[in-house]
């Protein structure tokens, strides 16, 4: 498995040279790839009665296709991945140059994680439809792919026109991965029809054995098989807190069949970077062991 490290992003805080210690050593110990979050704006929660949301405005979040423009100067091999971007509340044309950018001054680094996201509060304030989110980012997908591989696109789509039209300069492989972000039966036929792979959520427990299974019977429909996609699975440190539950879950992860694990330190209680670098130090160590 490629072995990657996330960026804590709700702890990082705004200490530039922390943060490049930080991105300098996950390359330096060996990390295949760093993997970023994504939220544009936090909710207030306290004006909200009842508010579930995971994230509100307290926590910080840097913003990914910026942030990896930083990473992409300061390293030279790490892999740009993103956990996921929420597509639909960007402009898909305005996203397609961006990281065809990414890509370009990376030297064909990025690989993008998608999502629909669940925060509303977002997609009102960028002026986009939260209830289409699914059916759009299908679409926002096609009109990627034929921005980043065409010269010249006319598109008519049901969201989306473009009337002869190119990104200048396109990304070096003319194409970009993109995985899907999530577990509802609707991302897993996504992934089985139109992926490049798959971020699974959660453990690997019974429960997530049955969603891999019905990702099997999607890509069986769509005359594919679990070899010709990638899954990044996720370890939590503060639900797997010892050594012992680490080699566990590597263990059953790739049991599974994940192409991808990357570590998550945050919500631990750790100081940015010292601890969270030796945390992801203690990681990839047992990785290569196992």
């Amino acid at each position: 498995m490629r072995i990657g490290a996330v960026f804590p992003q709700t702890e990082a805080g705004t200490d530039i040279g922390a943060v490049t210690d930080y991105i300098q050593n996950v390359e330096s110990l060996g990390f295949d790839h760093v993997l970023a979050f994504d939220h544009v704006l936090g909710a207030n929660a306290s004006s909200r009665p009842g508010w579930t949301g995971a994230y509100q405005h307290t926590d910080s979040f840097y913003e990914p296709m910026t942030f990896y423009s930083y990473v992409a100067a300061i390293t030279s091999r790490l892999e740009l991945a993103t956990g996921v971007i929420i597509l639909p509340q960007r402009q898909t044309a305005l996203f397609a140059k961006q990281s065809a950018t990414l890509d370009l001054i990376s030297g064909g680094r990025l690989r993008l994680g998608i999502g629909t996201g669940w925060n509303q509060v977002e997609y009102e304030a960028l002026g986009e439809n939260f209830h289409n989110r699914g059916k759009r980012s299908e679409e926002q997908i096609d009109l990627l792919r034929k921005l980043w591989s065409q010269e010249l696109v006319t598109y008519e789509g049901k969201f989306h026109t473009v009337t002869d039209a190119g990104l200048n300069p396109l990304p070096p492989g003319r194409s970009i991965p993109i995985w899907f972000g999530g577990m509802a039966d609707p991302v897993l036929e996504r992934v089985a029809k139109i992926g490049d792979g798959w971020l699974p959520l959660g453990s690997p427990n019974e429960k997530r054995k049955i969603t891999f299974d019905k990702l099997k019977k999607y890509l069986d429909q769509n005359s594919k098989s679990m070899s010709d996609i990638g899954i990044e699975a996720m370890i939590s440190l503060k639900n797997s807190n010892s050594d012992t539950d680490i080699r566990k879950d590597l263990s059953s992860w790739a049991e599974m069949g994940t192409t991808h694990i990357s570590i998550n330190t945050m919500n631990c209680g750790l100081k940015f970077p010292g601890e969270h670098i030796k945390a992801i130090s203690n990681f990839i160590k047992i990785a290569k062991e196992s």
